[in-house]
């Protein structure tokens, strides 16, 4: 027979191996890997640490958190705005820096029934395209990225959330395959330089969807532009930025032709995005 372990002693273990990896938050952590591999939610953890069950397959997970992959791929969801998004390898996970993007739009478009175009560039799991879907009841969207990997889960997430029928999912090249016109556009970019200070859990995501030329500016320089001839007369551009880019992307806005153009900070009072509106 295999090995068997308590609840409480798994958790042990894997705090343990997660302590050791340098990891914060390790007995936290343990327990949401623990939950994930046997079905045990925290609430079954706390009133039955005796229960008995097979380690193997936490302790893999364990063994996958503690080279650094990121939480969210082995649970296999990340929540979003308060909605619950199915992630894995392959996909960008959405961060909570990036609901910015989503209270810029909320402030700019405070008419919750209207009938949005939108457009999300770069969309990976769908995050900023259907959250945006589930605020503006009457809104449309399209959402394109260059990752068949990335769509298959914007499909799944599109689904688990009854939008099929307003949004549509497009294999492709930034704005190459779509011509407007559209009230916004989003995007969440990659924005990281080679060389650049990272997290380690970066490092099991996709390249393609954080690292953007020397600079980390060549997506910026590739959509202000069609971004703006895409848009409606006083439609509205909402850009995610890196560290330090906000005179940067500011300026390449302002080139393409934007107007209003301003940097937003973040909760954290860091800069977050770029916005900008079209004439």
């Amino acid at each position: 027979m295999p090995e068997r372990s308590t609840v409480a002693a798994l958790i042990d273990q894997i705090a343990a191996v997660l302590r050791q990896a340098g990891i914060d938050g390790a007995r936290a952590e343990a327990r949401l890997i623990v939950a994930a591999a046997t079905g045990l939610d925290r609430g079954r953890q706390l009133s039955d640490p005796s229960h008995e069950v097979d380690p193997q397959a936490a302790l893999a997970l364990a063994r996958r958190r503690a080279a650094r992959e990121p939480m969210a791929y082995l649970v296999g969801r990340r929540e979003f705005w308060g909605l619950e998004f199915l992630v894995g390898p392959g996909v960008l996970v959405p961060r909570p820096e990036t609901e910015t993007l989503i209270e810029v739009v909320l402030a700019e478009l405070p008419d919750r029934n209207a009938p949005l175009r939108l457009l999300d560039l770069g969309t990976g799991t769908g995050c900023l395209l259907l959250t945006l879907l589930s605020l503006y009841a009457n809104a449309v969207g399209i959402g394109i990225d260059r990752s068949a990997a990335a769509l298959a889960y914007a499909t799944r997430n599109r689904r688990a959330h009854g939008l099929e029928h307003r949004a549509l999912l497009v294999q492709g090249d930034w704005l190459a395959a779509v011509t407007g016109p559209f009230d916004l556009v989003v995007a969440n970019p990659p924005y990281i330089a080679p060389g650049e200070a990272r997290d380690p859990e970066t490092s099991h995501e996709p390249e393609a969807a954080l690292i953007a030329g020397q600079d980390g500016l060549d997506a910026y320089r590739a959509i202000a532009g069609p971004a703006s001839l895409a848009l409606a007369p006083g439609g509205l551009a909402v850009f995610e930025i890196g560290a330090g880019q906000g005179s940067a992307v500011r300026a390449l806005l302002e080139r393409a032709g934007f107007r209003e153009v301003a940097v937003v900070r973040d909760l954290a009072s860091r800069p977050r995005a770029v916005t900008g509106k079209k004439e």
